[in-house]
């Protein structure tokens, strides 16, 4: 991180840096998102951080005032594929938490100290800081937002212990557990998900809800609504687009659940997107003003969208969204595991798109194909592609939505090849490039 240009977002409280670092002020003892209003403070007080478990780590405690752990998430974790940004994405599912610093360093191929190493390198914090941070906000979202005891809040977060509970929150916030209290209604929690402006959230709900699978999803014209499948049990997520935020109504079977489920609806609806990024590089050729904000949507469950997918394989999006309605069983779209004990016979599809769905499902549920936020793209890509009648625009199609892979081009999609002619463009136009699932997007949405 280059000083001057963190130093110049924070002398004009730039909220598009929020999430992609962190303020430290050693006079004070607090760190604090770009855009906080206080204040700037003077040069030779300042440091930045990567991350706020690397401030954490340090001895600075978050700012009461700009509630840094509550800003968008930073862009970088969702754009690459290395293996850090992976562990990343990983942390933030959850997977520290279910299987420790081991159980993370497997999902990746490489041993906890060699992993643990390249993290503190890179971002001042190993697995286990960054883990604990985490931990900090879910605890912190459950007092303001639900009436459960502290003591259940500590261990519902991830935490070993009513003490490790007390003195990380008092570390991170300054303050007792029970001064973080807020009012709630007993089993429902409301959560504002904030994300980067521009924002086109009526566009990305809108998106999602014409592909609604019955039973399963459910779109209104403003409210999206979804089961989801997590962890250690179901929940439901009801979700309603504003200007700069996603409010979120969540109801969950078992509330351990609240960081995987609120980690992969940001993933499913591109909330820690860069959007002026996207629109710097993509307004040479697309006139991207005209929606400003557009995002990327992702997957909430990776290995559902892999099968939809294959189910929506040339046929229209009203025939993709009954075929895949076929499948649900009580209000669930089978898992992977369960579509492989099915006969491709009792299918109701062509034969050839049956035998190539439970193909990828067995593949899927064996562990020869994983689609896991920390998989490799370029892996996963491949091991698609080996799949029998799986071709390059499905494997493409499930790298962009099941992944989150930001630059992903269909040149073979009919509605990006109709797109593209109407500006006189190449469909995979390298131009386009760091951000080609933005430019697929785009090219579906803008009309002449």
């Amino acid at each position: 991180m280059d000083f001057e240009t963190c130093y110049r977002a924070v002398s004009s409280r730039d909220a598009r840096f929020d999430g992609w670092f962190y303020t430290a002020v050693r006079t004070t003892g607090i760190y604090c998102r770009p855009s906080c209003p206080a204040i700037t403070p003077k040069r030779r007080n300042v440091e930045f951080h990567p991350t706020a478990a690397a401030a954490q780590a340090a001895g600075f405690r978050a700012c009461k005032r700009c509630r840094p752990d509550a800003s968008p998430g930073s862009p970088e974790w969702n754009t690459r594929s290395d293996l850090v940004a992976r562990a990343m994405r990983l942390i933030t599912d959850g997977v520290v938490d279910r299987e420790g610093v081991s159980g993370l360093a497997a999902h990746l191929g490489y041993t906890p100290r060699h992993l643990t190493r390249l993290m503190t390198q890179e971002l001042g914090a190993g697995p286990l800081a960054i883990a604990r941070a985490h931990r900090a906000q879910t605890a912190r979202t459950l007092l303001e937002n639900t009436t459960m005891p502290a003591a259940d809040v500590a261990f519902a977060a991830g935490f070993g212990s009513i003490r490790q509970f007390n003195d990380t929150m008092r570390a991170v916030y300054a303050t007792a557990p029970q001064q973080l209290r807020g009012c709630a209604e007993p089993g429902v929690l409301s959560l504002r998900l904030p994300a980067r402006v521009p924002f086109a959230g009526d566009r990305l709900l809108e998106f999602l809800g014409m592909r609604a699978i019955p039973g399963v999803e459910q779109w209104d014209g403003t409210t999206f609504s979804r089961v989801l499948r997590l962890p250690n049990g179901t929940g439901q997520a009801s979700i309603r687009a504003q200007a700069d935020h996603c409010q979120v109504t969540l109801h969950l079977d078992d509330v351990r659940d609240l960081a995987p489920a609120v980690s992969r609806l940001r993933r499913m609806l591109d909330l820690d997107a860069d959007p002026v990024a996207v629109a710097e590089t993509l307004a040479a050729t697309l006139p991207v003003q005209r929606i400003p904000g557009l995002r990327s949507p992702s997957a909430f469950d990776p290995e559902e969208t892999a099968i939809r997918a294959v189910l929506g394989q040339q046929i229209s999006v009203a025939a993709a969204r009954t075929a895949a309605g076929r499948l649900v069983q009580d209000g669930q779209f089978p898992t992977s595991a369960e579509l492989a004990a099915l006969d491709p016979q009792t299918l109701r599809m062509p034969r050839r798109r049956a035998h190539t769905v439970i193909e990828l499902a067995a593949r899927l549920a064996e562990g020869r194909i994983t689609l896991d936020p920390g998989c490799d793209w370029d892996e996963a890509y491949l091991a698609l592609l080996d799949v029998p009648g799986i071709g390059p625009w499905t494997a493409s199609y499930i790298r962009m939505r099941a992944l989150g892979d930001p630059d992903v081009a269909l040149p073979g999609d009919l509605g990006i090849v109709r797109g593209a002619a109407r500006f006189g463009l190449d469909p995979d136009d390298p131009r386009w490039k760091p951000w080609r699932s933005y430019a697929m997007h785009y090219l579906w949405n803008l009309e002449d």
